[in-house]
């Protein structure tokens, strides 16, 4: 089946997966016209992270990421609320403060997205596990990286390709009573906050308590990996890295990433702490917060004991452990074109984290693209953020692609004159290439399909 030939097709679709490129990916197809089927295994088999039977439910962080204008995800949402992302409309619906970054609370936000694709006249969602990729319409593959095994032997199958893994993490989330507020204090970074008021509690570690900290990380007890033959170079993903992995790659790495002090005056003693932990509120109610960073792979047990260490969480109860579990996607640039259908056979599509992007939005983004090409096949332009991602889920060097978040390096560098013009200012540089692909986004909404 050639590319050009699924334009315009006014048949069913399959959407394999109801996280948030699935359901993201159905919204917009079945607003297009399409009857779609969306396929979710949940309540009928289940996963090793996921708690709910619910639609596009947030297994890690609650974090969209950055607002801030003229940041890489910034433009990527921006760019995908012109494009009409459902999913993008409903976290702003469920936001909860949390500074600069798009915070939702979960639980509203899954139940939202599962009421709305529910209620579309257009969706039927079957409750069932597939095992096998349908073979009489077009189908978006958006299993996820927990896909189960029956399907990844099938896409293994269908691509002709081994499965690849990597290992992504889950921070713990306390609860709020627990909480010592004596000695955590409510600031966000630099003051920087969405309405004013501080989005975070912050618990801050005296050089003694961080040395005492580290040492108990580094001596704490992991869990069994999920793969044998990984052990012992286990491929994290360098963006989520687990706090013991931080910590034994230098004793100050932690101060300069998940504990880092910058910008937050103890009201104790008007400084900087050596080292600080933030905690994010879980949801509107504030009775919930995500230890921000500190994914991990240590045993529930080791994670009580070290983690209370922490000022502020000595009596810390655990709603959620941190917990380690294995990630599925394909060889993107192997298998993929830049409109993310399988080189081998185009009427299959995949979209989210089994294509190999990284984070909530590149996996709503990868949904919403997938299903823009179905009814429209030209390519994103390569200076927007979407064009860019999907050109590097296509275009990277299969022999090292290792799933990626959209940063600005992904995307092309300004020409001879503005790169001159900018070289000394960063954000006006940043402004420019964001200026550049709104602009490259507008004119491509702006062709009639």
């Amino acid at each position: 089946m050639e590319i050009n030939k699924i334009k315009g097709a006014s048949g069913p679709v399959h959407v394999i997966g109801a996280g948030l490129a699935g359901t993201e990916a159905a919204w917009q197809l079945a607003q297009h016209g399409r009857a779609v089927s969306l396929y979710e295994m949940r309540p009928i088999a289940t996963s090793s992270a996921h708690k709910t039977a619910d639609m596009a439910e947030l297994v890690c962080s609650n974090s969209l990421k950055s607002e801030s204008e003229n940041s890489a995800p910034w433009l990527l949402k921006q760019e995908l609320r012109r494009g009409g992302s459902m999913l993008l409309e409903v976290a702003q619906q469920t936001r909860v403060p949390a500074g600069h970054a798009l915070t939702v609370d979960r639980i509203e936000f899954a139940r939202e997205v599962s009421r709305r694709i529910e209620a579309h006249p257009n969706i039927t969602v079957i409750r069932e596990e597939v095992r096998e990729i349908p073979a009489d319409a077009p189908v978006v593959v958006a299993s996820g990286p927990l896909t189960s095994d029956a399907l990844a032997a099938e896409i293994a199958r269908v691509t002709g390709s081994d499965r690849l893994f990597f290992y992504d993490s889950i921070s713990p989330i306390v609860d709020a009573d627990s909480i010592n507020t004596s000695i955590a204090f409510a600031a966000s970074r630099w003051g920087k906050s969405i309405d004013g008021t501080d989005d975070y509690l912050n618990c801050p570690l005296n050089r003694d308590e961080y040395e005492a900290f580290i040492d108990a990380l580094l001596a704490g007890e992991s869990v069994p990996f999920h793969i044998a033959e990984d052990n012992p170079h286990t491929p994290f993903f360098e963006a989520c890295l687990p706090v013991e992995e931080l910590a034994r790659r230098g004793r100050e790495t932690l101060r300069f990433g998940p504990m880092k002090p910058t910008g937050l005056d103890d009201p104790r003693t008007g400084r900087w702490p050596h080292a600080a932990v933030q905690l994010r509120k879980e949801n509107c109610r504030s009775d919930s917060y995500n230890l921000v960073g500190f994914q991990n792979h240590l045993r529930f047990g080791e994670q009580q004991r070290i983690f209370r260490m922490i000022p502020g969480l000595e009596k810390a109860e655990f709603l959620r452990y941190g917990q380690i579990h294995r990630n599925t996607y394909i060889n993107g640039p192997e298998l993929l074109t830049d409109t993310l259908q399988l080189k081998s056979d185009p009427r299959i599509f995949f979209a989210g984290q089994i294509s190999g992007v990284e984070g909530y939005v590149e996996s709503i983004a990868t949904g919403w693209a997938a299903a823009q090409f179905l009814v429209d096949p030209r390519p994103f332009p390569r200076e927007t953020a979407i064009g860019s991602l999907c050109g590097y889920i296509s275009g990277a060097d299969p022999k090292h692609y290792q799933p990626a978040n959209i940063t600005f390096d992904l995307l092309p560098k300004l020409d001879e004159a503005a790169a001159r013009l900018y070289r000394k200012d960063k954000k006006a540089k940043h402004a420019e290439v964001c200026r550049r692909a709104l602009e490259k986004i507008d004119e491509y909404f702006s062709v009639a399909v």
